[in-house]
């Protein structure tokens, strides 16, 4: 079955519900627009709209707050019945699954106008996710990337003054690291994380798949993308049975090496004050590239809106250069625009500079309704490789079918 078998599922279960979202309102002279924000940026995001409000006295702004794990539902409602907001946050990997059902207005008219929703203005991996179908249906707002997180003190014990900027050097290293004795390892894979299998495959010259649906699972750069991913399971280097506490693991030494994104900097100075000094960050390893995948969100307009002006004006407030560096200090997410960067207290910031650079080097989620389907499926299919000890070889054909005859099904 198809994504957009089980999007029409859903919808049909989302109409039954009695959920609407607030639409514009205001006094006869002011336009309210409503706008939904997940997360902690639903609960920020006023501070900064106070401030739209006062340089624009005609528009007032209605932030309503939407949890993540219940913001996925209310978007299938708002779609199912043509009830939402006028302007919505979108997280990245969402954007095919509801550009596909028309839910986000087409900006492209509106290029000219607004000269900074233009895709140059924002690194290439987060302009990929503008973009579905020819149609420009999102603005990057934010964005995060993940980085290598490393010991300097227990890297260096095993020869490595720097961070490993290699696939033979983080091989090489996190082997040593995980030779230190039982319960000791190298470098920390959280197997339930969709993206590393696939940021692997990029990093060795796979496309993996492309926007209309054609895969390369069987070429030899994927391949050996996956088999990379499994040694570091299949040679003790990664835990297999359990999920070590990750902070705790990497500040008693027991694991060095993980990736993550920039939130990670503020936890471990906050819950692992004993290692300060003792750790950095540094851009991923190479193979053909070092491409990490780019997270963040997106600002569209709700496709029904009745202030197409207002939602767009309100848009370009956020994305405005300035506009990002205080929305830096005041939720720390970061800047999705390029000329941002050359701030000091981004470019000048010794950890927040590495995700700079890295960023330079990133690629989003395909563009396909059917991508957390298949990111889901490669879960499963790699645990049954990594813990059951499946046959790779067995089991990417196994989800290759499964991902060509089933989920890109027509």
């Amino acid at each position: 079955m198809t994504k957009k078998f089980y999007l029409s599922i859903a919808l049909m279960v989302s109409s039954a519900l009695m959920i609407t979202a607030c639409g514009g309102g205001g006094s006869e002279d002011e336009t309210e627009l409503s706008v939904w924000a997940m997360g902690e940026e639903g609960t920020l995001l006023p501070e900064l709209a106070e401030k739209f409000e006062e340089e624009n006295p005609e528009i007032s702004i209605n932030v309503q707050a939407i949890p993540w794990d219940t913001a996925h539902d209310n978007l299938l409602t708002a779609v199912a019945s043509g009830e939402g907001p006028d302007v919505l946050q979108m997280g990245t990997s969402w954007v095919p699954e509801f550009a596909d059902v028309n839910m986000m207005l087409d900006l492209t008219p509106y290029l000219d106008d607004y000269p900074a929703f233009n895709k140059e203005n924002y690194f290439d991996g987060a302009a990929e996710s503008m973009e579905y179908e020819d149609q420009i249906v999102g603005i990057p707002w934010y964005v995060d990337t993940r980085v290598l997180y490393y010991r300097t003190d227990l890297l260096a014990e095993v020869g490595y003054d720097d961070a490993p900027a290699t696939w033979d050097e983080l091989k090489d290293a996190s082997t040593q690291l995980a030779d230190r004795g039982d319960d000791y390892y190298g470098y920390d894979i959280d197997q339930n994380d969709q993206f590393v299998p696939f940021m692997f495959a990029w990093q060795n010259g796979s496309d993996f798949i492309d926007e209309e649906g054609n895969t390369d699972f069987e070429s030899p750069e994927f391949m050996e993308a996956m088999e990379f991913y499994h040694s570091f399971f299949a040679e003790g280097i990664t835990p297999t049975s359990g999920q070590l506490d990750i902070i705790q693991s990497f500040s008693n030494g027991q694991q060095p090496m993980f990736q993550s994104g920039p939130w990670m900097v503020n936890i471990l100075n906050n819950d692992a004050p004993d290692i300060e000094g003792d750790w950095a960050v540094a851009p991923l390893p190479e193979k053909e590239t070092n491409t990490s995948y780019i997270g963040g969100s997106n600002l569209s307009v709700f496709n029904n809106t009745d202030h197409v002006e207002e939602s767009l004006q309100f848009i370009d407030f956020l994305v405005d250069e300035e506009t990002q560096l205080e929305w830096f200090e005041i939720s720390n997410t970061l800047p999705s625009r390029v000329d941002a960067w050359d701030d000091s207290r981004l470019d000048g910031n010794e950890m927040l500079s590495v995700f700079g650079e890295q960023l330079e080097e990133t690629r989003a989620s395909p563009q396909l309704p059917e991508w957390e389907a298949i990111a889901q499926e490669m879960i499963r299919s790699m645990e049954r490789v990594n813990v059951g000890g499946a046959d790779l070889q067995e089991e990417m054909e196994d989800f290759r079918e499964k991902v060509e005859e089933d989920i890109l099904a027509d």
